[in-house]
């Protein structure tokens, strides 16, 4: 070994040995803060006054599966608050549509409007001196979930202190003035929200106004004010006299943009946009209630299920007794969960199951996951079905011909050559419906906080299971035991017919392999 290479690699190890050695910020001045109660005088307060009275102690509920339609939305939001914004979310992509956010905030700021951004520190990686700028901004506050101490070297915290920073703040919403509030499963990013052709997600949010706003108020407030969260001040060096000079150059590099202007008149197009300017947009009245992880979760012991949102969801659903439909992307039963569905399966419940497939997810170790229960669940009674990659995103026109106006992504975006499955929605009887954040696997069971919104909505829920009923059995991949009972085929229906499978259809052997391999890692806790 040569001297040079031997000091280059001493200097790294100390290096390496200096920033694990970073640690948190031991006295952090937090403010705390809370909802701007006050309201009532606003124009969306207003705006909606007529519809509230009308539905006393209900809250209006309307599903976006459309991915340009849950960007408008949140820019609609942004454009007509006057007193507050809160927004919690897990990734905050420094893409198209994440910059076009950051300058509807930016904008709402200059009006007055008090904007509080709380982000999970998970995805922010190289974006410190943009979050600085912002936060500089003095109707701006940003704070960091359970944050890195090393911001450089985030893997030095990975490898000094896997225990707290492997767990993450996984809630996503957006509430505008405490009046109204989105609530499902969108990061701010160009995959969430149609404007990324390569990579597309199928996902779920619902728009709400009424009692329930108050509730996604109450939960943000915990989270802001929890010991979790790090004024972005506490952690990140000032910003520098150009900064918010660049900011702007930044945003308008976006607006001058051939594709950006092409996504942006997409957006203005959308069916939402179009009954709002004609004053007719509609909502179902209902009850709706929240349900969340407290912000604790991240620091006590993985056991604590009184910290946990899933005897929440248990108890708010009920026992079914008809139909359980679950749609979640990463979803990993566990031995237990397995064990319920099946019992469930075999009382006569109808218990379906939507995930991805092979070839649609974009985390392969949780396939692995999956897949090792997936004879036990068929076997027991479970239908199950893996969403197709090809099919996953059809045009906007078919899919609101084919039902994907309803609880269901399926008419979301322009296209993509790489989609799947995001949303996280579960429906029990035709009558309640989940949507939220929360994946059925080990991680948002344990490790990472969760919130979403319980909805008696049989509208809502009937579209989810209706859309099972006809659309998705096109659209993804039927999952059954072969008539000799003795392996696993995937049923590929189309135009042309039926094609009958009998590997993991649109993945090659290496691939397989590999989820072979990962089937037997003890990793199931990380997943």
């Amino acid at each position: 070994m040569s001297t040079s290479f031997s000091r280059v690699l001493v200097a790294f190890l100390l290096g390496w040995l200096v920033a694990g050695c970073s640690s948190l910020p031991g006295k952090v001045e937090r403010t705390e803060s809370q909802a701007v109660a006050n309201t009532a005088d606003t124009r969306l307060a207003k705006s909606f006054a007529p519809a509230l009275k009308a539905h006393p102690d209900k809250s209006g509920i309307r599903a976006l599966p459309a991915a340009e339609d849950a960007f408008a939305a949140r820019i609609l939001l942004a454009r007509h608050a006057d007193r507050s914004l809160d927004l919690q979310y897990y990734i905050w992509r420094n893409d198209t549509t994440g910059k076009l956010m950051w300058q509807a905030l930016w904008d709402a700021a200059e009006r007055g409007v008090r904007v509080r951004v709380l982000l999970d520190d998970a995805n922010t990686s190289g974006l410190d001196p943009m979050l600085a700028a912002l936060d500089a901004h003095p109707n701006i506050e940003i704070r960091l979930f359970n944050p890195f101490a090393n911001r450089r070297l985030r893997a030095a915290d990975f490898a000094f202190d896997f225990s707290r920073v492997n767990r993450r703040m996984h809630n996503k919403s957006f509430t505008a003035d405490n009046q109204a509030t989105i609530v499902g499963g969108r990061n701010i990013g160009d995959e969430y929200f149609g404007a990324n052709m390569e990579l597309g997600f199928q996902d779920l949010d619902v728009v709400a106004v009424g009692p329930v706003v108050s509730e996604v108020s109450n939960a943000f407030d915990l989270f802001w004010n929890s010991p979790s969260a790090y004024p972005a001040a506490s952690l990140l060096a000032a910003p520098g006299p150009d900064a918010r000079a660049g900011l702007q150059a930044s945003w308008e590099q976006v607006q001058r943009d051939p594709e950006a202007q092409r996504y942006i008149e997409a957006v203005r197009r959308t069916p939402l946009v179009r009954e709002i300017d004609e004053g007719r947009v509609t909502l179902d009245w209902t009850t709706a209630h929240v349900i969340h992880d407290s912000p604790a979760k991240v620091l006590e012991p993985t056991d604590r299920s009184d910290l946990q949102m899933m005897p929440l969801l248990v108890a708010a659903f009920g026992q079914p007794k008809r139909e359980l439909d679950l749609v979640s992307p990463y979803f990993v039963p566990g031995q237990d969960g397995t064990k319920s569905l099946v019992t469930l399966a075999g009382s006569g419940i109808k218990v379906r199951v939507l995930t991805n497939s092979l070839a649609a997810t974009d985390v392969s170790a949780v396939h692995a996951g999956y897949s090792k229960y997936r004879k036990q669940l068929l076997e027991g009674g479970v239908r199950v079905y893996e969403l197709k990659p090809g099919d996953a995103v059809p045009p906007p026109d078919k899919a609101r011909d084919e039902g994907g106006s309803g609880g269901l992504p399926g008419s979301g975006s322009r296209g993509s050559s790489a989609a799947s499955l995001h949303a996280k929605t579960f429906g029990v009887d035709r009558e309640r419906i989940f949507v939220g954040s929360f994946n059925l696997d080990p991680r948002s069971a344990r490790l990472n906080t969760e919130m979403g919104v319980i909805i008696d909505s049989p509208q809502l829920s009937g579209q989810l299971s209706g859309q099972l009923d006809t659309v998705i059995p096109n659209k993804a991949f039927e999952v059954r035991m072969q008539p000799d009972g003795r392996g696993i085929e995937w049923i590929d229906r189309s135009p042309q017919g039926e094609t009958r499978y009998t590997t993991e259809p649109g993945a090659g052997a290496l691939k397989r392999s590999w989820i072979d391999l990962l089937e037997i890692l003890p990793i199931e806790w990380l997943l």
